[in-house]
């Protein structure tokens, strides 16, 4: 059952999320499809709920409870960038917004990008983890808690791998291409004696612009 519902609520996570946006820029509805924006965490608190209620009844704890504190931790680490992403894109093709920004490729720019992703993986796990351990004190130590606590240390080694990732970044910034070198107007074999004044030169140089472009 558990399986199941974090199945049903990944679903209706992209319905919800795909008819908010198209009721806010295609039907031109904002307040309709803010409130179908808001509805997600709804979702991750039935989800929290019904978990609960099964370990209340006397379930062992298994994968399936683990599976389901990861999921609400992820979606609350990494939903509302994901709304985000989708909204700005739907508003450049519907509404006539601005051109969705790419993230930055080289340099200092790139490494705080990555800082902000591995921020909010780490904010996702670290979430989970929570749920994780509420969920052992709440089962106590009768309990087995084996299951819950290989979560917790696959949520460590998230953190982990994305920490390094962003780091590298910082440590082994990547470089930018390196501009050609371009050619000044004296240079080349088609100059003439007296620097280029046979007026191939000049027919040159007018048309490096068109290269550049």
């Amino acid at each position: 059952m558990i399986v199941g519902l974090i199945i049903a609520c990944e679903v209706a996570f992209w319905v919800l999320l795909a008819a908010g946006l198209a009721f806010r820029y295609v039907f031109r509805m904002p307040r309709l499809g803010l409130a179908l924006l808001l509805c997600e965490p709804l979702l991750e608190a039935v989800l929290f709920v019904v978990t609960a209620i099964d370990l209340k009844n006397g379930a062992e704890p298994d994968w399936r409870h683990g599976l389901a504190a990861v999921y609400i931790g992820f979606t609350v680490g990494l939903g509302h960038s994901t709304v985000r992403w989708a909204d700005a894109r739907v508003a450049h093709r519907f509404a006539g917004g601005p051109p969705p920004v790419r993230p930055p490729k080289y340099g200092r720019a790139r490494a705080v990008h990555e800082w902000k992703v591995a921020g909010r993986w780490t904010l996702a796990a670290l979430v989970a983890v929570v749920l994780l351990q509420a969920a052992v004190w709440y089962v106590g130590g009768d309990g087995g808690t084996d299951s819950l606590r290989a979560w917790q240390s696959r949520m460590l080694w998230v953190i982990g791998i994305n920490l390094v990732i962003a780091g590298s970044y910082t440590l082994f910034p990547k470089s930018g291409p390196t501009p050609e070198p371009q050619s000044g107007p004296d240079s080349g074999p088609d100059s003439g004696p007296e620097g280029g004044s046979d007026g191939r030169s000049d027919g040159g140089s007018e048309r490096e612009p068109a290269k550049m472009r």
